[in-house]
């Protein structure tokens, strides 16, 4: 059985170093820097995994953000989270998702939340690599897993995944005149409402800032975010600092800060997800009939 970094371990509850410049504070997807391993979870083969955000990134429950690539014929094993929620994002190919015991293939951009109770997997069945993502949020700052043992090579698939996905798909994206105040035009879509959840994570969105609009200045007191940069590039301001934001680059900002977004030359593609304070102002969040879109 392999445990990785997957886990965060014992994480304290220390918030993060905003003392820090904003452009330390934002991590970066440098594909030669990830760490390769085999026997995921009790998975099959091998993958490349890059912790682009860990446990001190937020003072919320964040516990890490990784990105990196499943090679060909693996993947991650069945394991339980009981006190933390992971989702699994794929951005290319396809793979073989299960949640529960159930197994569909599902086509890139997509992800399947695991809720907090839950087991899951992911495998990658073709001969390309799956570039991938896995968020994980807690009850706490304590991460935890089991294992199953259980690699999920040649089983069953449900042609109807029996499990909530979500797609990152351009399409369904709505227009947005003058954002938070902004410039122009973003697209936006809410794909993961407060419900699906258990823990303080609120909602995952996906933003296409287009050339020469922007997403205006706006914070929230008790909602933190995770912003990470599908494709594109731009400028973000969290107070009052800006750096600069491309491919492969993940924000934070934490309760209570500013943030804006500019895009540069080409749309600027944001994938985001919410973490609240505490479960009692999610409750509230979500009590809030137009939060959930």
């Amino acid at each position: 059985m392999r445990i990785i970094a997957l886990a965060c371990g014992f994480c304290a509850l220390v918030a993060p170093a905003l003392a820090t410049p904003l452009a330390d504070r934002i991590g970066h997807y440098v594909p030669d820097k990830a760490q390769r391993l085999t026997g995921v979870h009790d998975g099959a083969g091998s993958m490349k995994i890059e912790s682009i955000m860990d446990d001190k990134s937020l003072s919320t429950n964040l516990l890490f953000w990784h990105r990196g690539v499943i090679e060909p014929y693996s993947g991650i094993g069945e394991h339980f989270h009981n006190r933390c929620e992971e989702m699994f994002v794929i951005l290319s190919g396809e793979a073989e998702f299960t949640i529960n015991g159930r197994t569909s293939l599902l086509k890139a951009p997509v992800g399947a939340p695991d809720r907090m109770g839950s087991a899951h997997a992911i495998y990658n069945p073709t001969d390309q690599p799956v570039e991938w993502m896995n968020i994980n949020v807690g009850a706490s700052k304590v991460y935890d897993t089991s294992d199953l043992g259980d690699a999920r090579l040649g089983v069953a698939k449900d042609p109807i995944p029996q499990f909530i996905t979500m797609k990152l798909d351009r399409a369904d994206l709505k227009p947005v005149s003058h954002m938070s105040g902004g410039a122009g035009i973003v697209l936006r879509r809410r794909v993961l409402g407060p419900a699906v959840f258990y823990t303080p994570w609120a909602y995952v969105d996906h933003l296409i800032v287009q050339p020469g609009a922007s997403i205006g200045r706006s914070k929230m007191v008790d909602m933190s975010e995770a912003y990470y940069v599908i494709s594109g590039d731009g400028s973000v301001t969290v107070d009052n600092e800006t750096a600069a934001i491309k491919v492969g680059d993940a924000i934070p900002v934490d309760l209570g800060q500013s943030k804006s977004f500019t895009a540069g030359n080409t749309p600027l593609e944001l994938m985001v997800v919410g973490i609240a304070r505490d479960i009692r102002t999610k409750n509230a969040f979500a009590a809030v009939a137009a939060n959930a879109n």
